[in-house]
């Protein structure tokens, strides 16, 4: 007979989490290092040339094409932690926003009386991020549209209040120049591709209110902190897609009730379109301005491909979550708690990035 699990809030619970969370700071610090030892916060981080560019000509890279995570790289860092810390100035602000978003949830949680796992991080540091976020088990059925609002909007909303002003921050310390201006010739040599983080209408505004309007071929070159800022709101973009139990769904649901079932399935089948009309816009100019085959537009297609993946990664996560919401009682949302939910879902669409990132 298996024994019961311990109840909520005990050290034996949260000793799992907070492994996964010491585990999660180290994968972020390793991607953050490599962003702060060569400058190129915009880069790749998985590029070898991302920890060893500085000091090695473009002879000798060859060599170093080693998979993420590699044990010479690992190796370079045991014996130069002071370039491992260096990873602070993007490890800590991005785990304060998604520790902000997590605990958001949970407490909201708690408050209700739900019965609310931890947060469990998941560390992957062939990532861009370092992490792939967290996920929460709620293993307890929510009663009330209100208490469902307020789980799931408290998470989106509690990781804004950090990632707001770390994209400020982050903006405001960023450099604005072209390739030539930040990167290394070793590197223009190597790959002269760098990726072009996704912009919605809120993240536009900032670099406008913060850099004004840039020249042609100019662009703002991500401090670790801009960099940081700019995957919080990525993150909670992607958690308020209103479908199914993501955090958009339980504020939808609280919202609408039972037609957001519906709604659900057509935004869901919405997406791969939604992709494929974004890979669309990027061809059609680069096809007018001359560049032809599938090499050349290979960066284009890819643009809007995201979409496409996360509503594959969606079906699985419906299809174990269920296909409908979990339902609540029936009575409606309070009126402030109605106000919040629409401004929950307009927040989404100020966050709404067509291409999530792209490579020219």
């Amino acid at each position: 007979m298996s024994a019961p699990p311990p109840p909520p809030g005990t050290l034996a619970e949260w000793r799992r989490p907070l492994v996964l969370l010491g585990l999660t700071f180290l994968s972020t610090f390793y991607v953050g290092a490599g962003a702060a030892r060569s400058g190129l916060a915009k880069h790749w981080p998985h590029q070898a040339l991302k920890w060893s560019l500085l000091d090695k000509d473009v002879g000798a890279m060859p060599r170093l094409s080693l998979p993420p995570l590699s044990l010479e790289e690992l190796g370079w860092y045991a014996t130069h932690p002071e370039h491992f810390l260096a990873g602070w100035t993007f490890a800590v602000p991005l785990m304060a926003i998604l520790i902000a978003h997590e605990m958001g949830h949970y407490v909201a949680g708690r408050i209700h009386r739900v019965d609310i796992s931890p947060p469990y991080f998941i560390p992957m540091p062939i990532f861009l991020l370092g992490t792939m976020g967290a996920v929460i088990k709620m293993r307890g059925r929510i009663e009330t549209r209100d208490a469902l609002l307020d789980i799931g909007a408290a998470g989106p909303l509690a990781g804004m209040a950090v990632a707001l002003p770390v994209v400020i921050y982050g903006l405001m310390i960023s450099r604005v120049g072209t390739m030539q201006d930040f990167l290394p010739p070793t590197a223009l040599a190597l790959e002269p591709n760098v990726f072009v983080e996704g912009r919605g209408v809120l993240y536009l505004g900032l670099i406008y209110a913060l850099k004004g309007p840039l020249a042609e071929g100019h662009d703002v070159w991500l401090s670790p902190w801009a960099l940081a800022g700019w995957a919080g709101l990525l993150v909670t973009m992607i958690n308020l897609i209103p479908i199914g139990q993501l955090d958009g769904g339980h504020v939808a649901y609280a919202l609408f009730g039972k037609r957001q079932d519906v709604y659900s399935r057509r935004v869901h089948w919405a997406l791969p379109f939604v992709g494929g009309l974004v890979s669309l816009a990027y061809i059609v100019p680069a096809y007018l301005g001359g560049e032809r085959g599938l090499e050349s537009l290979s960066g284009e297609l890819m643009a809007g491909f995201h979409w496409v993946f996360w509503a594959a990664v969606l079906v699985v996560l419906v299809r174990l979550g269920g296909v409908e919401h979990p339902p609540t009682g029936p009575e409606p949302l309070s009126r402030g708690r109605r106000l919040v939910a629409i401004g929950t879902l307009v927040l989404f669409a100020l966050l709404f990035m067509p291409s999530w990132i792209y490579v020219p």
